[in-house]
């Protein structure tokens, strides 16, 4: 699969065989993981487990326990320290895996196998060709605003990077994106660049050099886009004097970056005033992007889940260009693809591929977690429409029955493979008494909330939660980046609205009796939010992978710290 030209990708082929394999999902998932549990079949991992060589579902169920990183972090290390003996994996694991740990404060380190490396490619193959068919696209370029954070080498010699890194540092997935239009504008050296704010500014550079080939706008999530734009804000008349003058900012210092610039950027003060005379002519930057870049057809990343609140501004940005929201997926593995593009980010679900793993579901039921007894799962055709799971993955990289984390709602089937909308991280609520508040009930919050800030034309840059257990009762510290100061009158107004926007029924009966006290906005400082991306990207997070932590928890005190020293006002509701 990697070594396939340019040339050999047909989108009607792709979409014939996504057809007829989702047609027979609970067969090819029966392959999946015959093919699996014979490729690994000798690892130490699976030969303790006392599955003597049998390969059906219903013996992999009853022998094979469900499991959380925790459990095979001790085999990981392992790998990591050099064992080179088939510890998880029937073929050595060469390369590891690190989350962005924004989630959990903590980055997580997985296996990262060739067969992730395909699975990618199917799944980017698989939406394209979906997307081209809806959107087609010509010869051009793509500005994708891309980062690879530092590879470093474990002690046992292995290479460890985020799976973006992995995947950007593999000349045969290059080449295989290229084949569906991602051709990045940049240079190499750009995305490889050793400083982030340097390779963004390079981007955006070469964005404009380009601007009349650029087909689409991509980055790996939605909040890069934001980010980048923000930024352009800032810098476009630097960027307008670098393109009239031929000459290159002094804030790019890397030599690579400025070597590999020096071969694209020439003197050329026609473009320089036509860019200067867009900027001039937008009001408050509105449809910035498709006046830069004409012939864009769309921007393109994963929009949804913790990405949502970015939604508002990148429309603003975007005017009438369509947002798609990309695939699903994380650091252990892919999901599904997205085969329905024109549906809005909010409205996206993902069809799951049943050939890039085996999948088992967790149904929820709205039950409140129980931690005595093990779950029971589902098969990935077993589970029902309108119901909510939690994902169970087996992939070819030494993870069995691995519980992502994640909770998705079943909206329909395509085929008779299920079409998944993700919901939240499990592990991400707020709770003090019997509430249960998730990512999404926040985010939904705060969107009531920031209504308050239409009338002083004012609007959010991030925002972040507690759950404050540190005095009794218990309370919710919502915590607001603001583009400008509003008045106290409306902030009280914001805090009053975003403790009645919480309707959960054991929050909303724990307020009225003062089980939980009354909830706490506190506005931070400008740049705040910018402190904990640097934060992270100095823990060897790319920019490309970075999500806002939106519910503290306890491991992620270096965060809470931040927040806490960057606090310009605080607020307590009086709404109950």
């Amino acid at each position: 699969m990697l070594e396939k030209k340019m040339d050999e990708i047909d989108i009607d082929e792709v979409i014939e065989d996504f057809e007829e394999m989702t047609k027979n999902t609970k067969r090819v998932q029966k392959e999946t993981l015959l093919k699996i549990l014979q490729e690994n079949g000798s690892a130490e991992y699976l030969l303790n487990q006392g599955l003597d060589g049998r390969t059906d579902p219903e013996s992999f169920r009853a022998c094979v326990p469900l499991v959380t990183h925790k459990d095979l972090e001790p085999y990981i290390q392992r790998i990591a320290d050099g064992d080179s003996s088939p510890v998880l994996t029937g073929k050595p694991i060469t390369n590891i895996s690190v989350s962005s740990g924004t989630t959990e404060g903590k980055p997580k380190r997985v296996p990262f196998t060739d067969e992730l490396t395909d699975n990618t490619l199917q799944i980017h193959r698989t939406s394209f060709a979906f997307r081209n068919r809806e959107y087609p696209l010509g010869n051009g370029k793509a500005l994708q605003f891309i980062f690879s954070s530092k590879q470093t080498k474990t002690r046992g010699g292995l290479f460890c990077g985020t799976a973006t890194t992995n995947l950007f540092r593999n000349p045969h997935y290059k080449s295989a994106m290229e084949a569906m239009q991602f051709k990045c504008c940049s240079p190499n050296e750009v995305i490889f660049g050793p400083d982030f704010h340097q390779s963004l500014y390079c981007h955006l550079l070469c964005g404009l050099i380009f601007r009349e080939e650029i087909q689409f706008v991509y980055s790996t999530f939605a909040h890069s886009i934001v980010l980048a734009f923000r930024t352009f804000e800032q810098v476009w008349e630097e960027l307008c004097n670098d393109i009239r003058d031929g000459e290159l900012s002094s804030r790019v210092t890397a030599p690579s970056i400025r070597a590999a610039m020096s071969k694209v950027l020439k003197p050329n003060a026609e473009l320089a005033d036509s860019i200067r005379s867009i900027c001039s002519g937008l009001s408050n930057w509105y449809r910035l992007i498709p006046e830069l870049f004409p012939n864009a057809k769309y921007l393109y990343g994963i929009m949804t889940g913790p990405m949502e609140p970015y939604l508002k501004k990148l429309r603003h940005y975007a005017g009438e260009l369509p947002l798609l929201s990309a695939d699903y997926g994380a650091s252990e593995g892919w999901i599904g693809a997205n085969v329905n593009p024109k549906l809005p980010p909010e409205q996206a679900t993902y069809a799951v591929l049943p050939n890039i793993g085996y999948f088992e579901f967790i149904p929820l039921n709205g039950t409140a977690d129980n931690t005595y007894e093990v779950p029971k799962t589902v098969g990935l055709t077993e589970v029902e429409i309108g119901e909510e799971y939690e994902i169970v993955l087996t992939n070819f990289a030494g993870l069995y029955r691995y519980r992502l984390g994640d909770v998705v709602k079943v909206m329909g089937f395509h085929n008779s493979t299920p079409e998944l909308r993700f919901i939240c991280r499990r592990s991400l609520k707020l709770c003090i008494n019997i509430d249960k508040n998730t990512e999404k009930d926040l985010q939904l919050a705060v969107e009531e909330a920031v209504k308050e800030l239409a009338e002083e034309k004012l609007e959010l840059v991030d925002f972040s939660s507690l759950a404050d257990r540190s005095s009794e009762p218990g309370h919710y510290v919502i915590f607001w980046e603001i583009s400008g100061d509003a008045t106290e009158k409306v902030l009280r107004e914001c805090c009053n609205c975003l403790d009645k926007s919480f309707l959960d029924a054991g929050y909303v009966t724990s307020r009225k009796v003062n089980s939980i006290g009354p909830l706490e906005l506190r506005v931070v400082h400008k740049g705040t939010f910018q402190k904990i991306l640097e934060h992270f990207l100095g823990l060897g997070t790319a920019v490309s992978q970075f999500k806002t932590p939106r519910c503290i928890g306890p491991t992620n005190d270096v965060v809470l710290q931040i927040l806490n020293n960057n606090v310009a006002k605080s607020f307590l509701s009086t709404a109950f």
